[in-house]
């Protein structure tokens, strides 16, 4: 799973400043509130800097954030005792999740889900995620649509110059549907007004939707609740739609 964000850990707030950070907090509530659980505990898988799992822990839920990244991790413990913010961080990857049983909620957002670029992996991810929750636990992500994957992001170019850091990021298309690449160059002032370059590579991908209803469903999930674009209208996706959210329920069986 190729999500370490690296050097990229410490500019990543500062690139992500516009992301909407209270609509994926607000979303999850409106969900929550939709599905008639009680919700007391959240996992928030893939959680970056923590920015949605610190605001979740000020709305009064018993928060777990985890992320492959202990940079990520770092700054995200500054962000939420910045906040007087109480949050459980563990530095995991998804692929071999352990130690999280009976959470009420599990959360994975900003496309996370999107890094695992396999069926078999993603395969594992559902049922480590399904381990970590109590039956009836809901499980609330999103992916890159496939819309917006192949006509917003293969074959573009996007780039970006602030005060201390600038970037240049090639996507590219992969080798099968969904599938894409992202090389990102990153110049950044040091205190002697030099720039200095890093890059990182990242891999993602979004699979048909019926690939996740099935790897759900034999992970024990039944998918609840479908959307694009934070809509709260069940099944209604335009048809450009760039954001997807997927909810599930665990069976209690």
């Amino acid at each position: 799973m190729n999500m370490a964000y690296q050097q990229m850990a410490y500019y990543y707030d500062l690139l992500m400043q516009d992301a909407p950070y209270n609509q994926w907090t607000i979303f999850t509530e409106q969900m929550i509130r939709r599905s008639g659980k009680m919700v007391k505990s959240i996992v928030d898988l893939g959680c970056g800097t923590g920015k949605i799992t610190t605001r979740l822990a000020r709305a009064g839920y018993r928060m777990i954030g985890v992320d492959n990244s202990s940079d990520m991790l770092s700054i995200a413990e500054q962000h939420a005792s910045s906040e007087n913010a109480k949050v459980q961080w563990l530095h995991q990857d998804l692929l071999r999740l352990k130690g999280i049983k009976d959470q009420d909620m599990a959360i994975s957002y900003c496309d996370v889900l999107n890094y695992i670029t396999t069926e078999d992996e993603l395969r594992i991810v559902f049922k480590n995620v399904a381990g970590a929750l109590k039956p009836g636990g809901l499980f609330m992500f999103d992916l890159h649509s496939l819309y917006h994957v192949e006509n917003n992001l293969v074959h573009q170019i996007f780039a970006e110059v602030c005060d201390t850091v600038s970037y240049i990021w090639f996507c590219r298309e992969g080798d099968v549907q969904g599938d894409m690449y992202h090389d990102l160059t990153f110049f950044v002032e040091h205190d002697d007004h030099q720039y200095v370059r890093f890059d990182e590579w990242h891999h993602q991908r979004t699979f048909p939707f019926e690939v996740y209803e099935r790897l759900l469903h034999d992970a024990g999930f039944e998918i609840y609740h479908l959307s694009g674009d934070f809509s709260r209208e069940h099944n209604q996706i335009d048809e450009q739609a760039e954001r997807i959210f997927i909810t599930a329920i665990k069976r209690s069986e």
